[in-house]
């Protein structure tokens, strides 16, 4: 049981990792992850069990770190919680997982994005270093939260686990038939950012550069005044629309200030050339209910002359 436990939080730091390049620190929010897993006793009474005090974080160098502590097993029963603490967990008071990843190496989810992710990790319990590996999916909810979760149920035995010992011993003191000794496991995990991050590729990245734009920015400009009314390029403003400031590697609908509708902000779109100009060319086709008052540019020399002055005042 111990076991699969540490493999998910495993998973959980090294998906968090994953989701983000160039990641700011990311944090576990112990009030919404959970770890949870099911007995059975006497063959038909069945229980849940649950370790919710959790800690991790994944550096900005890739040095993942968490710890379960034991000593707050709850299992909705005292006397069982500390027969399991020191009968089963032998009063350790934690288990510790450390591992290293790469974090240039790892793709950026858009907010409202899913992908499944296999990790391996390494877990000390108990003195014993384990190697461990694991699936989870893994949901990126804002610029700032990351959802991991287990794929499937997993089942552990005890022996694996090293525990079947400890759980002799609790069925000998209730003084039951049995306790099963094969465990469903599942488990739910949130993390959150610290500081500023990137949630998608980055302008060097995506290819976005004045020398691959064939407009003209001068013409640009004076296309940029059907935008002027609701749009302006300086940080931080925003008026009848979002500032543009930044945008050229950023996630739609997240500018700080500004209320998005919902198919905007979970659209999941990152802005580059191509993507920008698609949106602009017809706002309302890309994304049906957005609440952009623009019927488009449809003239095709009309938005490169646009992008180039986009990129030359936002990127220059």
């Amino acid at each position: 049981m111990i076991k699969t436990l540490k493999t998910m939080l495993s998973t959980v730091l090294l998906s968090a990792g994953g989701v983000v390049a160039h990641a700011a620190p990311w944090t576990l929010d112990g009030e919404a992850s959970r770890i949870v897993y099911g007995t059975i006793k006497q063959n038909a009474v069945g229980e849940v069990n649950v370790f919710e005090a959790l800690a991790g974080s994944v550096t900005e160098d890739g040095a993942v770190s968490i710890s379960i502590d034991l000593a707050a097993v709850e299992t909705y029963i005292d006397i069982r919680n500390e027969r399991m603490i020191k009968h089963v967990f032998r009063n350790v008071p934690s288990a510790e997982l450390t591992a290293q990843i790469d974090m240039a190496d790892l793709m950026a989810l858009p907010v409202g994005a899913t992908t499944d992710v296999f990790i391996e990790g390494d877990l000390s319990f108990i003195g014993v270093d384990l190697p461990i590996e694991t699936e989870a999916f893994v949901a990126r909810l804002s610029e700032t939260q990351v959802l991991v979760t287990s794929n499937d149920m997993i089942f552990l035995g005890t022996e694996e686990a090293g525990v079947d010992e400890g759980v002799t011993v609790l069925q000998d003191i209730a003084e039951l038939n049995g306790i099963t000794r094969t465990v469903p496991v599942t488990f739910r995990f949130v993390f959150s950012a610290e500081g500023d991050v990137p949630v998608a590729a980055e302008l060097a990245e995506s290819d976005v550069t004045l020398a691959s734009v064939a407009g003209d920015p001068d013409a640009g400009r004076r296309v940029f005044r059907q935008c002027s009314a609701c749009h302006v390029l300086d940080e931080g403003v925003n008026r009848v629309g979002p500032s543009l400031h930044g945008i050229f590697g950023a996630t739609a609908g997240q500018v700080e200030g500004f209320r998005y509708s919902d198919v905007m902000a979970e659209s999941g779109i990152v802005w580059d050339q191509e993507t920008l100009s698609e949106f602009l060319a017809n706002p309302r086709d890309v994304l049906p209910g957005n609440r952009m008052a623009f019927r488009g540019i449809r003239d095709e020399e009309d938005l490169q002359d646009l992008m180039a002055y986009l990129i030359q005042e936002l990127e220059g």
